[in-house]
């Protein structure tokens, strides 16, 4: 990490130089650049953001660049720090963010949030915050909390006379349930094959995904009740068919198929909600995750963060910005997006996030969910090895390979790219 004492005077700085603006300016005021990714409406709320931060700091102007999705994010990011012009903020998942804190390409905002007058760690849902820590300091500053749910679609179920989720359902509730509603056209469930969407199954049922969470050199999804959880997710496909099978899911995608009416339940994370809102053929709403059997309610955590560049001369007008944008006004902004499940406790129960005039209706399992999330490893490797798993386990998924070669597969293929990249 970079040097600790420069960062504490550079904050102390910033502080003291609130009234005459950020630093970084040149004689015709300050500029800053911002880099994100996301939809038109999340897109139009950091825009809407912005806009008020520039109002309440004259002389500051804010170069937004969003991109289309998190790899084209990663490759301009890249790109940007090799040729010595990062953005000055930027909004990065803490699955990806490592790669960069390795390489002290970030300043830490620990040293900025310890000092502001405006912010603090209290004022922030748990889980977020220590998935952006390397060791022990916050690198980056969580601006979401959102997590792994299942979207349904209220019609469908009344019209089959299928009972509704319900908080503490269980896995063999959501089979049963996939099951009545699979027929004439409709498939039960709709989702990734993915090390995300499996993960909180292993944990419900008191398993783990990797051999150790700071280290992890392997996998561990071939025994116990990881391996359990691993073959109820793959018996979905494979044995029950509740989902939809390999071409039909090629020819339209799960998000696509649920908003036209092709799917009973949907699991993903609040991303979805823009586009859902856009349904007008049926009803729909969120349920939490369903429980092992006996095990415990817990969900996959999907957090995105701002991080702030190093070395760009810029620092602390980039911390004005982040500041800004986790005030409680800023949280609210990006509130009404749909997108956005804020990380600050105060705006996450409040109206300008639960609010009664759009769905979901049940908006309070995100703020439920908002404690019990768990993250996967924050290490550089991480990554590389999710993205060759998540190839695999779709090989499994739909059977093109047999599941206990493919398992073994996956884990060998897993456990040669985490000593290849290495796991901190």
């Amino acid at each position: 990490m970079r040097n600790r004492l420069a960062l504490v005077t550079a904050a102390a700085v910033l502080l003291a130089a609130c009234a005459g603006g950020p630093s970084g300016s040149d004689g015709g005021g300050t500029r800053l650049s911002m880099m994100l990714f996301g939809g038109p409406e999340e897109v139009a709320g950091y825009e809407a953001m912005l806009a008020e931060f520039e109002d309440a700091n004259p002389g500051v102007e804010v170069e937004l660049t969003p991109v289309g999705n998190q790899d084209d994010l990663l490759a301009k990011l890249a790109t940007g720090f090799a040729g010595g012009t990062p953005p000055d903020v930027f909004l990065v998942n803490f699955r990806k963010f490592r790669q960069f804190a390795d390489q002290d390409a970030l300043a830490p905002v620990q040293p900025y949030l310890d000092a502001s007058d405006e912010l603090s760690a209290e004022d922030f849902v748990t889980p977020p915050l220590e998935a952006f820590r390397v060791d022990g300091e916050l690198v980056c500053q969580p601006q979401n909390v959102s997590s792994l749910v299942v979207y349904y679609n209220r019609d469908l179920f009344e019209e089959r006379g299928v009972a509704l989720p319900t908080e503490g359902w269980t896995w063999d509730d959501l089979l049963s349930t996939a099951e009545e509603l699979t027929g004439d056209g409709v498939y039960g469930l709709g989702t990734e094959p993915a090390l995300i969407r499996i993960a909180p199954f292993v944990w419900s049922n008191g398993g783990e995904v990797v051999d150790d969470q700071d280290a992890p050199t392997e996998l561990e999804l071939d025994a116990g009740p990881a391996r359990e959880a691993l073959d109820w997710f793959l018996d979905l496909s494979l044995v029950h068919g509740v989902v939809p099978p390999d071409v039909e899911e090629r020819s339209e995608d799960a998000e696509s198929r649920f908003i036209r009416g092709g799917l009973g339940m949907y699991l993903n994370s609040r991303k979805s909600v823009p586009d859902l809102r856009t349904i007008d053929g049926f009803t729909w709403d969120v349920a939490p995750l369903p429980v092992a059997p006996g095990g415990t309610p817990v969900t996959m955590l999907h957090s995105d963060a701002y991080c702030i560049s190093a070395g760009t001369g810029n620092e602390d007008g980039a911390w004005r910005l982040v500041e800004f944008a986790m005030g409680t006004r800023g949280q609210e902004i990006l509130a009404g997006s749909g997108r956005t499940v804020p990380s600050r406790r105060d705006v996450l129960t409040s109206p300008a996030f639960l609010r009664e005039d759009v769905p979901p209706a049940n908006a309070e399992v995100f703020v439920s969910n908002a404690e019990i999330a768990r993250a996967t490893p924050n290490v550089a490797s991480w990554h590389a090895v999710e993205k060759l798993a998540d190839d695999i386990l779709a090989e499994i998924f739909y059977g093109r390979i047999d599941r206990e070669a493919g398992i073994e597969r996956l884990l060998d293929e897993t456990r040669a790219t985490f000593a290849r990249t290495g796991s901190t």
